[in-house]
């Protein structure tokens, strides 16, 4: 099975991405609008097998804010258009645990935190879309307090297995 760790964004900011991703996204109906924490990693292990590993990296990390500043692209390396999100600590961290404790390969890329808006453009459409986009004011910023563990379903769409709330439980 296929698995993967996300942050699903405000709804305010879904928003703003699904407007973008209805058009240039075809991916648009199998997730909704994400940063991407570990990629799709495939596993004969049960969901249940990283409860206690991703209940202990919640613990470690407080919440945070996330801050979207720009529209991006990660051409040319790929003709995806994205809206870029601040590297804090929080969220190089995140992401390194993910990668040192769960199974997959390392990162092909360098971690840029991201939201996806537009992605599989033929060079024309990249260059006319990430034209306009680029030209958007965005100023973005809420408090993440929790990651979700996804899985992929067979028709190709992924669902949250769990939620984990970032920071210790009070008792």
């Amino acid at each position: 099975m296929k698995y993967g760790i996300v942050i699903f964004p405000s709804k305010k900011l879904q928003d703003l991405a699904n407007s973008y991703r209805k058009r240039y996204d075809p991916h648009y109906a199998l997730i909704p609008p994400h940063l991407t924490l570990k990629s799709a990693f495939d596993t004969e292990e049960e969901p249940e097998t990283f409860t206690e590993i991703l209940e202990k990296i919640a613990e470690r990390f407080e919440p945070f804010t996330l801050t979207i500043r720009k529209v991006s692209s990660f051409a040319p390396i790929n003709n995806t258009i994205h809206f870029k999100a601040a590297k804090t600590d929080e969220l190089q961290g995140l992401y390194d645990e993910f990668y040192q404790q769960l199974p997959g390969v390392e990162p092909e890329h360098p971690f840029v935190p991201h939201v996806t808006i537009a992605q599989k453009l033929s060079d024309d459409e990249h260059s006319d879309v990430y034209g306009s986009l680029k030209m958007l004011g965005i100023a973005h910023e809420e408090v993440v307090d929790r990651f979700h563990f996804v899985y992929q379903l067979e028709n190709g769409s992924w669902t949250v297995y769990e939620t984990y709330r970032l920071g210790k439980d009070p008792e």
